[in-house]
């Protein structure tokens, strides 16, 4: 597919659709740090959906098997339509006895180093542009207190990479 391209990297870019969660707890989101494409960086839970599974079941058993969570979806939040598939993502509760441990990728069952490193508890400040880019994508404005916090924000421009 791509040079210079592990296995795993590959199987991530192929089309396939996808299904996320947003799962938030006093104010933070849950995020797992990862190491794809030669850098670490952070992401909600998610994988591909499988044959003949929703998005909402893909979503639930994708926060089980990373994070050891069982969630109840809330709502949708939206579908991003990408050249590699559509991605789905949803607002999912989890019981407050509950703490994600870090769990596995099914899918890369074998990989010397697998990409999914930690799973943490993140405040927007704590989580770099880049990532939270894909949050907004993702429909973080709609969960509530997320659109209050950044109505607060100031209003000046603050480009990654401009001085």
């Amino acid at each position: 597919m791509g040079e210079g391209l592990t296995k795993e990297e590959e199987y991530y870019l192929k089309k396939r659709n996808r299904a996320v969660c947003i799962v938030v707890r006093e104010g933070k989101i849950l995020m797992e740090k990862v190491f794809y494409f030669g850098r670490y960086f952070y992401t909600v839970p998610g994988g591909g959906i499988e044959a003949g599974e929703t998005p909402e079941q893909a979503a639930i058993r994708e926060l089980n098997e990373e994070c050891g969570l069982t969630g109840t979806i809330v709502r949708p939040l939206s579908v991003l339509y990408k050249d590699d598939g559509e991605e789905y993502s949803f607002e999912v509760s989890i019981p407050d006895d509950q703490e994600p441990i870090l769990g596995y990728d099914p899918e890369e069952a074998g990989v010397d180093n697998p990409p999914l490193k930690e799973v943490l508890w993140m405040s927007l400040k704590e989580i770099s542009e880049k990532d939270r880019a894909f949050l907004w994508g993702y429909g973080l404005l709609s969960v509530d207190g997320f659109f209050e916090e950044i109505r607060e924000w100031g209003a000046e421009i603050s480009y990654p990479g401009e001085k």
